[in-house]
């Protein structure tokens, strides 16, 4: 005797909502096809021709009617799937920053992947899946300087007051110099990397023609730089361009002079003592960056020096002059933007660090 097979039915939202189901263009394919599957159910057909229409098997037809007579349109659903147990857990997480904590192995001066992942009896991609997720970077380096000045506040509070709040009618230029900058002849161009990238090419080999000193000045208040270029970078050309900075300003302007610790910069007393409308600011002893002609020197080393090449010292002065000419019209005064640095900024422990 033939089974019967068990009889559906459902309400008429129900119903709307299968229709929808099984007309949509938005719900994956296999929603769709269940819903016209239970449709042809409720419609009386037998389970052979619902498969035939619906281009399935007779065994997926009952299935469906069966989840549906059971629980509705929920049955309609995927069932939750536990999935295969998670071998990289937690705890593996905090061995690998562990790890991190110590000495590198023996041969190896940092840790990289496949070291780490010997030590936590782990796969290189799983390391660095967790070293990607708490950006933590084996390779890339970062330098921090902090001044161990003891009059490092006095002295910061001198020069960012001279930016926000300088004397009235004194002029406030800050001056340093960028010693051997060196004069490269080599190749350069545009080559095609192995990932169809175009990018800036470099020969391996250059010549040398020698080096140029650049002492520069920049007034605060509008961003103009005053430049000299010199061969020698001792304290008598030091002086000789503060002299020219000197000339170039109001006769009895007061003018205040930011520089840093360099040795050149010191012990000039006698010529002070010539020109007592001057008065030097030292930056705290490793803390040179407290000097905005510095930011003036990375625009030039971006702009003009880097992948320059050229076959002599002229060439060389002739393409930082060609710069400077053109930087002027254009100058305008820094806004000063250095947010403070506290202690708890930097982190000397991997597990502080993912705190």
């Amino acid at each position: 005797m033939a089974r019967k097979a068990p009889t559906i039915s459902c309400g008429p939202e129900d119903r709307q909502e299968l229709e929808r189901l099984a007309g949509s263009r938005t719900e994956s394919k296999q929603m769709v096809e269940r819903a016209q599957i239970i449709l042809g159910c409720l419609a009386g057909r037998r389970v052979q021709e619902v498969a035939r229409q619906c281009r399935t098997r007779p065994n997926t037809v009952i299935k469906w009617r069966q989840r549906f007579a059971i629980h509705g349109l929920k049955g309609l659903r995927d069932a939750l799937r536990p999935g295969a147990k998670r071998r990289y857990d937690e705890a593996f997480r905090n061995r690998v920053l562990a790890v991190l904590e110590q000495s590198p192995p023996s041969g190896q001066a940092t840790w990289d992947g496949p070291a780490v992942a010997k030590v936590v009896d782990g796969s290189v991609d799983a390391v660095w899946r967790v070293l990607r997720k708490e950006g933590i970077c084996l390779q890339r380096q970062r330098s921090w300087c902090v001044s161990t000045d003891k009059e490092f506040a006095a002295k910061a509070a001198d020069i960012v007051g001279l930016y926000l709040n300088p004397p009235e009618k004194a002029l406030v230029i800050s001056v340093d110099e960028k010693p051997s900058i060196q004069a490269l002849e080599r190749t350069t161009g545009y080559v095609e990397t192995d990932n169809s990238k175009i990018v800036r090419g470099y020969k391996s080999t250059y010549k040398r023609h020698g080096t140029l000193n650049l002492f520069a000045a920049l007034q605060v208040a509008t961003g103009q730089v005053h430049t000299a270029i010199t061969q020698l970078k001792r304290r008598e050309e030091f002086l000789q361009f503060m002299d020219q900075i000197v000339a170039e300003a109001p006769v009895g302007q007061e003018l205040h002079v930011i520089l840093d610790n360099y040795c050149t910069h010191k012990k000039c007393d006698a010529w002070l003592d010539k020109h007592p409308n001057v008065h030097f600011h030292f930056t705290p002893t490793s803390a040179s960056w407290l000097n905005q002609v510095e930011i003036w020197f990375g625009i030039l080393s971006r702009k003009a020096l880097r992948g320059l090449s050229t076959r002599s010292t002229a060439e060389l002065g002739q393409a930082i002059e060609a710069f400077v000419a053109a930087y002027g019209p254009k100058a305008k005064p820094f806004k000063w933007r250095k947010r403070e640095v506290k202690g708890s900024q930097l982190r000397n422990t991997i597990v502080n660090l993912c705190r």
